[in-house]
């Protein structure tokens, strides 16, 4: 009896030892996709700290140096708060088709299955499972929400009130950036589900919710504290570009992490979307310089950088949705309409968007956008249920994308305008005209460089 026991248990044991077929199905966590996903998030985190610091920076006078520093220092803390208590909360959980609720608030229940895969819109008909844990999404996602309103800065560089801006930005990121992310991100967003009959809006890294989003905020910005003392007569060419070249070049680093991070695995998108961005910046940083050379006789340095971070801005949403053909378009059409976006327009419209947040991040996000529904792939999005994809470049998705716009310009425009007044209000926004030709490193921080 104990041969044939111990025979049969022979017998069985490759069938003991065979996984049972629901849990080759089970999802996993992925080393491979964790580890580019985690770096990723400090790429991205890079862009802000130290990458758009010092490209700001670079682009102001002496006198306002450290404290244009000092705005993405602060906001980079700030909204990494205001991301663990309410912001992640509000944009990725499934909540409604307009805002997420609140059962991740303060991050909460990340204890229960901290060492498992992520289910976005767990519960509902669009969830997806992702392969990394929620903490490293969770972070990832902070990393876009910190750039966004840091974007917004350069709008209203030199001028604002530090306490104004910490207000500010507290009620941006909650009111305005969680909003767009839950509409276009969210499984539950309504644009990501499609209205009016039309596919979901394509937005693979932030077209619409980084980059649209942060410049209609710029320019409602300028409009609404107007413009700083002596513009148009006095000196204001920045003090030294050599920061704002050093910034460029970390922004364009970091945003392989902000586009080819955004596909939340390393796999053939992931290459696809880091080789477009490559191809698009390089076409925008030369079709802004040839345009500047040719109607102002010389390419500046500033002209050529300003062209690289509209390339990266134009190929944000169509990232991982485009091959490197239509991206050389789309940087192309970047460098050269986000040119006479920060020149010609601003001046024709008369107003002070001190380092051209929106011409540059509003328009080039604007570019992106609806180029990207023009030229979508299909097979970047194929899969058992839609063989040719859900994406797919045409009619229908060009004015899918073109609702997304609207949406987000009308509603980043209508809340900022709301929010400035209200901080206006309360503490005021601008510091005095003295203080402003004094210079906000001394007024506002009691510092000055050598």
């Amino acid at each position: 009896m104990k041969k044939l026991a111990r025979g049969a248990t022979f017998a069985l044991l490759p069938l003991l030892m065979a996984a049972p077929a629901w849990a080759e199905d089970a999802p996993k966590l992925d080393s491979g996709d964790t580890a580019w996903m985690l770096t990723s998030t400090a790429l991205v985190l890079l862009m802000t700290i130290p990458g758009l610091a010092l490209f700001y920076a670079g682009m102001v006078r002496k006198k306002n140096i450290l404290a244009t520093m000092m705005q993405s220092f602060m906001i980079c803390c700030l909204v990494t708060v205001v991301w663990m208590i309410a912001g992640y909360s509000l944009a990725f959980t499934n909540g409604s088709a307009y805002i997420g609720d609140l059962s991740r608030l303060m991050l909460n229940g990340f204890g229960a299955n901290w060492d498992k895969p992520f289910v976005l819109g767990a519960g509902t008909e669009s969830a997806v499972t992702q392969t990394v844990p929620e903490s490293v999404f969770m972070m990832f996602q902070m990393t876009f929400a910190i750039i966004t309103p840091g974007l917004i800065a350069g709008a209203f560089a030199d001028r604002m009130k530090f306490s104004a801006m910490c207000v500010f930005i507290v009620l941006w990121s909650l009111l305005v950036y969680s909003p767009v992310a839950h509409w276009v991100w969210s499984a539950t967003g309504f644009l990501a589900g499609g209205v009016f009959g039309l596919p979901g809006a394509a937005d693979f890294a932030g077209g619409t919710v980084v980059h649209i989003n942060a410049g209609i905020a710029g320019l409602v910005c300028a409009l609404v504290m107007g413009k700083r003392v002596g513009y148009g007569t006095d000196n204001m060419a920045p003090y030294n570009l050599s920061l704002a070249v050093i910034g460029a070049s970390l922004l364009w680093v970091g945003w392989f992490g902000f586009n080819a991070g955004s596909a939340v695995a390393a796999n053939g998108r992931a290459g696809m979307a880091m080789t477009v961005t490559q191809i698009a910046t390089a076409a925008a940083a030369l079709a802004w310089t040839f345009a500047e050379w040719a109607a102002k006789g010389k390419p500046s340095v500033l002209g050529a950088i300003s062209g690289a971070v509209a390339g990266l801005v134009a190929i944000t949403p169509a990232s991982g949705f485009v091959l490197p053909g239509p991206a050389l378009v789309i940087g192309i059409a970047a460098g050269v309409i986000c040119f006479w976006a920060a020149t010609s327009l601003k001046h024709m419209l008369g107003y002070d968007d001190s380092l051209d947040a929106f011409g540059v991040h509003g328009v080039g996000g604007i570019v992106g956008a609806l180029l990207t529904g023009v030229f979508a792939f299909g097979p970047f999005t194929a899969d058992k249920d839609h063989p040719l994809g859900v994406s797919i470049g045409g009619l229908a998705q060009f004015e899918s994308q073109v609702v997304a716009v609207l949406a987000t310009l009308i509603w980043s425009g209508v809340m900022t305008f709301i929010i400035l007044k209200v901080v206006d209000a309360i503490i005021g926004l601008k510091v005095t005209e003295e203080e402003e030709r004094e210079g906000l490193d001394v007024v506002l921080h009691g510092e000055r460089l050598g």
